[in-house]
């Protein structure tokens, strides 16, 4: 007979490992050239001396003059929060009593639950991987009772929860809203629950993820944005903080080489990673074929696969920002963690719990991360980029 102590030891012996592995590993390419790590981590802050410019105790001189002075490497302290990232998986205690009595169709309800987890988690994962943290996936400008028109759609899905939020205040328009379509060519969704009066969303208001304002990862988004502040220190009093950025509509070898030359000059960087808009991936396939150039093909860690320039893999993702091809060196990002995923326990060790007044079980990952970017002057994005 299955009963909730064995489902509760399943998902900590069988599933954790496994689930952790995913997100770890198949979010996307790029998140897996990302190490991870629990260094720096302090409390819950991620505190870490990032060394910039040169060691100045060099010189020439005399046969027998003074020696160079020394002069120490030059260090500044990263500081970031670490993040609560969660994923909540729903029993119904009727679903657990119907399949009772039956081990394979309750083992399907719980693997159904935990690969619905892994797919919006990665889908999560590797979006905020490229936002600026605010965990603002789209930018309203009307509404029509509960259909919001926005300028973008790429960050949103069927399914997801979602608050409205004011742009001008950050106070809640409407909280907790299920997105039940999205009309991609029109960029409208429609959101479940009471109508929305009309007009109550106006241009510049915001969509978040429930409750996820302002708490997400510190994506490329936040490196490569414009805030006054990156890890808690000023731009313009840190210039080494920014960088490189170029802007061109058309794309070839050339462009490219321009931002690989320019890290590898500037902050001594070499590039190992690119990653772009599937319209500015087929831009650079187009130009490419135009000049009559093979298009190499790389096999990537996790089965992935990407097409290749001097080696280095240009991959594509749906979250990348559209007309954006980032020129990255993985090497200098790390996601500092307090821990692994693991499952929230309650005091008496079980990880499966009933919700309060409700006859349904829930259980919850958690891990207490965030992203830096050891050398952001390392990095390159071209912007503007006509798409194909």
């Amino acid at each position: 007979m299955v009963t909730l102590s064995s489902a509760d030891k399943a998902l900590k012996t069988l599933y954790l490992g496994v689930v952790a592995e995913q997100l770890n590993t198949a979010v996307n390419p790029l998140f897996a050239k990302f190490s991870q790590t629990a260094a720096d981590v302090w409390g819950k802050e991620i505190r870490k001396l990032a060394p910039f410019g040169v060691n100045g105790g060099i010189g020439a001189g005399s046969e027998d003059g003074e020696l160079p002075k020394s002069a120490a490497n030059n260090y500044a302290q990263f500081v970031l929060t670490l993040k609560n990232l969660y994923g909540t998986i729903e029993i119904s205690d009727k679903a657990v009593r119907a399949s009772e009595n039956n081990v394979g169709a309750f083992v399907n309800l719980l693997e159904a639950e935990m690969e619905g987890l892994l797919k919006a988690s990665k889908f999560n994962f590797g979006r905020m991987l490229f936002g600026d943290g605010s965990g603002v996936l789209a930018t309203a400008s009307s509404n029509s009772g509960n259909v919001i028109s926005v300028d973008e759609v790429r960050n949103l899905m069927e399914g997801m929860v979602v608050d409205v939020l004011s742009g001008a205040t950050g106070n809640v328009i409407a909280s907790a809203r299920r997105i039940t379509e999205v009309d991609r060519a029109a960029k409208k969704i429609t959101l479940n629950g009471a109508a929305i009066a009309a007009g109550a969303v106006s241009l510049g208001d915001k969509l978040t993820v429930q409750g996820s304002y302002n708490k997400e990862l510190t994506g490329l988004g936040a490196i490569f944005g414009n805030s006054a502040t990156l890890y808690g220190l000023s731009r313009s009093a840190n210039k080494w903080l920014n960088p490189y950025k170029k802007t061109s509509a058309s794309l070839n070898d050339v462009t490219i080489q321009t931002v690989i030359d320019n890290l590898e000059e500037t902050a001594g960087s070499s590039a190992d990673f690119i990653v772009c808009s599937s319209g500015v991936k087929r831009a650079y396939q187009e130009y490419l074929v135009t000049n009559r150039t093979n298009v190499d093909v790389m096999n990537l860690t996790g089965g992935y696969k990407a097409i290749s320039y001097n080696g280095i893999p240009i991959v594509s993702d749906r979250f990348c920002p559209s007309g954006t091809m980032y020129v990255l060196n993985t090497a200098d990002f790390h996601l500092h963690q307090l821990c692994d995923w693991r499952w929230l326990e309650g005091d008496d060790g079980k990880v499966i719990k009933q919700v309060a007044n409700k006859p349904v079980y829930t259980a919850t990952l958690v891990k207490y991360a965030d992203m830096l970017c050891d050398r952001p002057a390392g990095q390159g994005v071209i912007t503007g980029i006509t798409e194909a």
